[in-house]
């Protein structure tokens, strides 16, 4: 049978996890996880990740005018 002890620990600035577990005898083999509240940094809107990626257009003036050369080159 698992035994499961829930315990709220703080992560020291070397990054160590100290565990004070009385509950179990000692030698005791014992998997830990460990859960991190998700990444709270504000998100940036869409609009702000126009132009970030390769290939893309800077601006939508950018883009509008390749859209319309296309345009021209298809008649």
């Amino acid at each position: 049978m698992i035994q499961a002890i829930r315990k709220k620990v703080k992560i020291e600035s070397d990054g160590l996890i100290q565990i004070y577990v009385p509950e179990f005898e000692p030698g005791t083999i014992a998997d830990v996880i460990v859960l991190a509240p998700s990444d709270t940094r504000k998100k940036g809107s869409l609009t702000s990740i126009i132009g970030k990626g390769q290939g893309c257009f800077a601006s939508a003036e950018e883009a509008d005018a390749f859209i319309r050369k296309e345009r021209r080159s298809w008649e």
